[in-house]
């Protein structure tokens, strides 16, 4: 495991209301699946962020006050040990939020949420969505549900730490960040990766060597790009299928999933 590099502090730059753009937020696939009423209702208090990289929107230990819904940002949730020693134990882009535990009462966090990505997202003080949770079952069903995806994606992501290679804990770094990206093209450094994986840099220089070599990808420095999306997933382990799978499941996206609103309606 390594030492983290990134600050230790909130950085986030260019808060302001959120005026142009009304329907910007529904980029995010969960502000997207909340009820009509309740969307309309949160948009006046929604705050336009710009996250730089390095940004902490949280620290293991302190209370948070605002939810974030990712747009372009990624944001990764790291446990950081007595040592300083990180590892990444799940990643959240435009299909989830940052702060899902203030929402369940659980007060402090556990965890590090540092940007990985930088972009655009949309924040509201936890109260304000604590209140829609508190008062709907559709609101409630949405957030549990997000929050069981959330704990597929950790344990999968533990599971693959411990018993897969570096080059296939790698593919699914790469295939998850794509997702989000909806892009092949990442710009993101060695150092960051073995960061986020908990492994030597060296050990994901020579897993980019032997994907690079395959045809799979071309890494050049801060910039990797996925050249063969089918070669690149048969080279993974099953982890990336299984927590993509679940996450189709059990979070369809309203706009064209019609199952969704069975799933709104009646739960899991």
């Amino acid at each position: 495991m390594l030492m983290n590099p990134l600050p230790t502090r909130l950085s986030a730059t260019r808060i302001e209301p959120m005026t142009a753009a009304p329907d910007d937020a529904n980029r995010n696939l969960l502000f997207r699946s909340l009820p009509v009423d309740v969307r309309q209702r949160l948009r006046s208090k929604l705050e336009r962020v710009d996250l730089t990289y390095g940004s902490v929107l949280h620290e293991q230990g302190m209370r948070m006050e605002h939810v974030y819904f990712p747009i372009t940002a990624i944001v990764s949730k790291l446990y950081v040990t007595s040592s300083g020693a990180s590892t990444e134990i799940a990643m959240v882009g435009n299909n989830g939020l940052i702060g899902v535990s203030l929402l369940l009462g659980g007060g402090t966090i556990t965890n590090r949420a540092v940007v990985q990505s930088a972009g655009l997202a949309y924040r509201i003080y936890g109260r304000t969505l604590t209140k829609e949770f508190s008062g709907s079952p559709q609101v409630q069903s949405l957030l549990l549900r997000y929050t069981q995806a959330l704990l597929t994606q950790t344990a999968q992501t533990v599971v693959c730490n411990r018993h897969h290679r570096v080059r296939q804990q790698l593919c699914r770094w790469l295939l998850m960040s794509a997702d989000i990206l909806q892009s092949n093209e990442l710009y993101v450094t060695q150092e960051l990766i073995a960061n986020m994986l908990g492994v030597r840099r060296e050990g994901v220089t020579d897993a980019a060597r032997y994907l690079q070599a395959l045809g799979l990808i071309r890494s050049q420095r801060r910039h990797i790009t996925i050249l063969d999306r089918p070669g690149l997933e048969a080279a993974c382990c099953e982890c990336y299928e299984e927590v993509k799978r679940e996450c189709q499941r059990l979070l369809p996206d309203p706009e064209t999933d019609h199952a969704a609103l069975q799933l709104t309606v009646h739960g899991c």
